[in-house]
């Protein structure tokens, strides 16, 4: 392979069509050898797992992630113990308890677990999730006093309320006791409630702060077997299998986008295996719907499952998700995932529109271009869409980006942010609110929400712009294409793929392997429906492979591909083609370069 520490770039790029440099990633020769010797992988497979920061004795236990190697003692993380003893109490004491659950796959999935775990054991608990258009984001005063009013006197929050300190403060006044479940980022201050588990709260030792909501929530299923075990509550009943909700745990570590390393990765890889059987009514019935098959993958969980879940809490009814988790009657989990498919489809529709109308307005707009992040704000944006138009913007502009929806009745602009690798959205938003700027605020690293008064946006868009700009220098300069293995067009087959699946799952963390094919042409260049492109690859190797590039028609690298450029280099993920059986892989291109003007 060529040096990917040169200044050249590997292959030579070092501007690409979408403005990046290409290398190769760095990995240990030693540690190479090592995973090839110890593991009997290929040398390509031996360096992608080097290059990931697995050491030489590692391998095994990345390729083979179990929970017995790597699941945490649920101690370690503050209150865990305090929330499984005051939710075992409860139980035995018969008190009404309800889960106050946020509106997306997280809340949905951390809701479902809970549910289950104490249906199990003979209490059906209500689930409460607040609508997005009238309750906005999480636990409000007013959400906690119609709880307490209906007769509840226990709440478990769960992907929310570490940062709800109006509404707890609420609670406690009005005798609602409140236990915790989070994993957001928090300010040093505590809230007062009973409970509060977060790996990410100051103070926690845990070394978990990596995981989703659903993660720190099948932790505590564990703290709950384990204090009910103690209390003899087993002593003439079966102790609940945790290991059929690993699904719901790994759906929300996918879905929320988090890290997959450590723990994390292997809940995630176990709940794959659990998801393959399809044996919740929900994910099973959302699966049909969507004409979906097979094992169960990130892609499923992803890019099938996760967004017609979080549909119901995007522009229809909020709790519609973790209705559809919790059920065990096949027939409400039909009608439930038929209407979150049917929500699916216009969301589609309604982000379409928003996302057409962003990009005018970055376009137009002269400040935006060499900002260091994005931020376009107009009235009435559906505030259920602008996280995911916000996603969008950041892969097609490669910085921060924040989208604000304004509700001019309210007087109140919605914002939500998604950020490049490096750049602390989170803590940007977090200092805007100490700053006065707005109206609430929070989140992690890589994504962020708030509400501002529509006359501060300007003053917001100069604070954020001005608080990330380091970040953002050093970010951009490190933005580059990071190639695990050059291949051609021959070469790039289903015996490849199938090798580099030995590191699956993929995502954040671990990333997925990426491809780069050297001087091959494009032949049968095709614009499709939505705005990809697709083409056929050939090289000198006799070889064809199919190719696609998803959403890149009015992009530099779709008008390349399009116009039947002569011979380029492109570099993208293999995915699997199963069409009409017939075995085969296509390259998902995530980028292309000119041969004749690299270097």
């Amino acid at each position: 392979m060529p040096d990917g520490g040169s200044a050249a770039g590997y292959l030579g790029v070092v501007r690409s069509l979408t403005g990046r440099a290409w290398r190769e990633r760095p990995a240990d020769p030693a540690v190479v050898r090592r995973h090839q010797l110890a593991l009997g992988l290929s040398e390509p497979l031996a360096r992608a797992l080097a290059s990931r920061g697995v050491g030489a004795d590692g391998g095994e236990t990345y390729l083979n992630p179990t929970l017995k190697a790597q699941f945490p003692d649920p101690s370690s993380f503050l209150d865990m113990d305090r929330a499984a003893a005051i939710l075992i109490d409860a139980l035995l004491a018969d008190r009404p308890m309800t889960v106050f659950a946020d509106y997306d796959v997280d809340g949905a999935s951390s809701a479902a677990q809970l549910v289950r775990w104490f249906r199990v054991m003979g209490k059906e608990l209500p689930i409460y999730v607040p609508d997005r258009m009238t309750e906005g984001y999480g636990p409000s005063p007013a959400a906690f006093r119609k709880i307490r009013e209906s007769g509840v006197d226990l709440v478990v929050t769960v992907d929310c309320g570490a940062a709800a300190y109006e509404a707890l403060a609420c609670a406690k006044e009005i005798g609602l006791e409140v236990v915790v479940i989070d994993h957001h980022l928090m300010r040093d201050q505590i809230p007062d409630v009973a409970a509060l588990v977060n790996p990410n709260r100051p103070g926690c030792e845990s070394g978990q702060g990596v995981l989703a909501a659903a993660g720190v929530a099948f932790v505590l299923l564990a703290a709950l077997n384990r204090e009910a075990r103690g209390r003899g509550l087993f002593s003439n009943r079966a102790e609940p299998d945790l290991r059929q909700w690993l699904d719901l745990a790994a759906l929300g570590a996918i879905c929320d986008v988090t890290q997959l390393v450590g723990f994390n990765r292997a809940l995630t890889a176990q709940g794959l295996k659990v998801m393959s059987a399809w044996r919740n009514p929900g994910l099973k019935a959302l699966l049909e719907v969507a004409k979906g098959s097979g094992p169960a993958s990130v892609f499923h969980a992803g890019f099938i499952l996760g967004p017609r879940i979080n549909a119901g809490g995007r522009i229809g009814r909020s709790d519609l998700g973790a209705r559809l988790l919790s059920t065990d009657d096949p027939e409400e989990a039909a009608a439930l995932a038929a209407e979150l498919d049917g929500l699916n489809a216009s969301r589609k529709e309604v982000e379409k529109e928003i996302f057409d109308e962003a990009v005018r307005i970055v376009e137009r707009e002269s400040n935006q271009a060499d900002a260091p992040m994005a931020l376009v704000a107009a009235d009435g944006w559906h505030p259920g869409v602008i996280g995911i138009v916000a996603s969008r913007l950041r892969e097609r502009y490669r910085k921060p980006t924040m989208v604000i929806g304004v509700d001019r009745a309210a007087n109140v602009g919605k914002g939500s942010g998604r950020s490049q690798p490096g750049v602390n959205l989170g803590r940007a938003v977090q200092a805007a609110f100490d700053e006065g700027l707005l109206l609430a605020g929070g989140g992690h690293a890589m994504a962020a929400g708030l509400s501002v008064r529509p006359e501060l946006i300007p003053d917001l868009r100069a604070f954020l712009n001005d608080h990330v700009a380091a970040e953002a220098q050093i970010a951009a300069a490190e933005d580059a294409l990071d190639i695990d293995a050059l291949v051609t067009a021959g070469g790039a087959d289903r015996g490849l793929w199938q090798a580099f699946q030995a590191m699956a799952p993929f995502g954040p963390g671990n990333p997925e392997p990426m491809f780069a094919a050297a001087n091959v042409r494009v032949e049968r260049p095709m614009a499709l429906r939505g705005g990809h492109v697709r083409v056929t690859l050939t090289d000198g190797s006799g070889g064809r492979l199919k190719a696609v590039a998803w959403r890149a028609e009015e992009t530099e690298l779709g008008r390349t591909l399009l116009g039947g450029a002569g011979a380029i280099h492109v570099a993208g993920r293999l995915k699997p083609d199963d069409w009409q059986g017939r075995e085969s892989v296509e390259l998902e291109i995530e980028d292309a370069a000119d041969p004749r003007r690299v270097g």
